[in-house]
């Protein structure tokens, strides 16, 4: 039998580590929002941690770097490809499918994918994500009809769900926490080169060349991404490789999306309101809504993260991630239609009209991060920011529409929105807990995806309906952008724009009701946890 002195050792660690579990557990806010807790060891400094060198830092980066870039910039590339894939292939009512059809998708992956990166390998799951993603693009390069390219978004959704979401586990698998700050920069270069590149470089080659290569480039890409992941070190076998599957949840899931994404890009054009498609629609949606929360509440290993859900605050970080995703992809992708068929804008003119939006993405975030470090606090900026993007939305409604002041606005919006997603997910890494941050980031994820696919759904509707698609088309015809007056867009565009106001303005209420974090005394806690 083992000795005292034998077991003394590990008795100390396993002390250590109920501490440091506790010390995650209870997540510390400021004043007037959640109790905090500021449990943790204070006699001492933080034990010895195993860093990660740079060259090992570097060879994770060069791996997740592409698939974290086509991830982040397929979502943008097409904003300015749009009008003139309509002109070519027809059909503008809808163009709203092609990025619906990828997003649509991509969300419904997206939780499966963290499930499968968690049994099997986040390495060898990222593979199969990138090869899923190639076929789609090869198939989006050479689709001869608009149903087929929505078709092929879908493929390449389907492979795109898994891009970001493993890209930044494998981040959280290889790089431990404590050293992930020193990093951010090489991340936020890929994420400004593609949010802001992305509309002008789509606009570039679809004035010089052919709309076709903005999908094809992504061969050579997921060539090179597939041999620098497949060169990343394997991961031992997880512990919830035999846990039970949940297919029953994933198929309500995928039934619920598709029906609710269904009736709200399609309402009002393609069958009325008041018809049996749309209640066909409305009632699965609704159905399968409600049998999918009551058993994935009772699933011990449900497909959904709804345990991270039901903490408090984490629901109204939900809910303004779901509005600000919503205003802004809807805002990606109507604005350039808007530019050029009330103002011509060729496609060029489309991609540098959309740079102050991107850009203020970029500056919002970068604010936020400084006022974080600056004040020890993070959330506070977020109602603010949604605040003012419903400011801005709303004088577009109201004030003539001139260049200088849709590039005024836009920025605005860019450097609200900007705020919301650090914020976020800082928060609900935080309030799940260390032991669940791959749950937290997959509940964010899935949040996101939702408001970027209702948001571009339902406002590509709205849009579609106001520019009076039967009238303007011909009945069974479909809806030609030469074929719309500027008057009548500009008319259809105002009230859009004051929609996507009332729902930002909605996001900044969700956002204030949101739990504000003391990140100082969190930083002392991480800062003690044993390695």
């Amino acid at each position: 039998m083992p000795s005292f002195a034998e077991n003394t050792p590990k008795m100390a660690q396993q002390r250590d580590q109920a501490e440091a579990d506790a010390e995650s557990a209870a997540p510390l806010l400021t004043e007037g929002s959640l109790p905090s807790s500021t449990t943790g060891r204070e006699d001492g400094e933080p034990p010895p941690r195993a860093g990660t060198s740079r060259a090992s830092f570097l060879a994770l980066f060069s791996a997740v770097m592409l698939p974290m870039f086509m991830a982040a910039v397929d979502q943008t590339l097409l904003a300015t490809a749009t009008p003139r894939i309509a002109r070519e292939l027809g059909g503008l009512t809808d163009t709203s499918w092609i990025a619906v059809g990828y997003l649509l998708a991509a969300t419904i992956m997206a939780p499966l994918y963290g499930r499968l990166g968690d049994r099997f390998g986040r390495r060898s799951v990222m593979l199969s994500a990138l090869v899923v993603f190639m076929a789609g693009s090869l198939a989006c390069g050479y689709a001869p009809g608009m149903q087929s390219l929505i078709a092929a978004r879908v493929l390449q959704g389907l492979g795109g769900g898994g891009l970001m979401v493993l890209s930044q586990a494998l981040i959280g698998e290889l790089v431990p926490p404590w050293e992930r700050p020193r990093y951010q920069g090489y991340f936020a270069i890929v994420f400004t080169v593609s949010s802001v590149g992305g509309p002008l470089i789509g606009g570039l080659v679809v004035n010089h060349g052919n709309w076709r290569w903005l999908f094809l480039a992504n061969l050579p890409l997921g060539l090179l991404a597939l041999w620098r992941v497949s060169r990343l070190p394997r991961a031992p076998q997880s512990p919830h490789r035999h846990a039970a599957y949940d297919p029953l949840g994933f198929g309500l899931f995928v039934a619920c999306a598709c029906s609710a994404l269904l009736w709200f890009g399609q309402v009002g054009h393609r069958f009325d309101l008041a018809s049996a498609t749309s209640a066909l629609l409305v009632v699965v949606a609704i159905t399968t809504g409600a049998t999918l929360w009551r058993q994935q509440r009772r699933h011990p290993n449900a497909f959904l993260p709804l345990d991270i859900l039901r903490l408090p605050g984490v629901g109204w970080i939900c809910m303004t991630v779901i509005a600000f995703a919503a205003t802004m992809f809807a805002l990606l992708f109507l604005l350039p239609i808007y530019l050029s068929v009330a103002h011509h804008a060729n496609a060029v003119a489309s991609g540098l009209q959309l740079l102050p939006l991107t850009a203020g993405i970029v500056v919002g975030s970068t604010l936020n991060g400084r006022y974080s470090a600056w004040t020890g606090t993070s959330g506070r900026l977020p109602p603010f920011g949604l605040g003012a993007a419903a400011l801005a939305l709303l004088a577009l409604a109201l004030f003539p529409p001139t260049q200088l002041a849709i590039g005024a606005a836009a920025a605005v919006c860019g450097i609200g929105f900007g705020t919301v997603m650090p914020n976020a997910q800082l928060a609900t890494q935080i309030l799940g807990g260390r032991e669940r941050l791959g749950a937290s980031s997959a509940l964010l994820a899935l949040a996101r995806s939702i408001g970027a696919s209702v948001g571009t759904a339902g406002f590509g509707g709205l849009a579609f309906v106001l520019l009076g698609a039967q009238a303007a088309g011909g009945e069974g015809e479909p809806l030609r952008l030469d074929a719309i007056d500027a008057a009548r867009a500009n008319h259809a565009f105002h009230i859009v724009f004051a929609a996507l106001a009332v729902l930002a303005a909605l996001g900044a209420v969700a956002a204030l009701r949101a739990p504000t974090l003391d990140l100082r005394s969190q930083g002392s806690a991480q800062d003690r946890k044993p390695a």
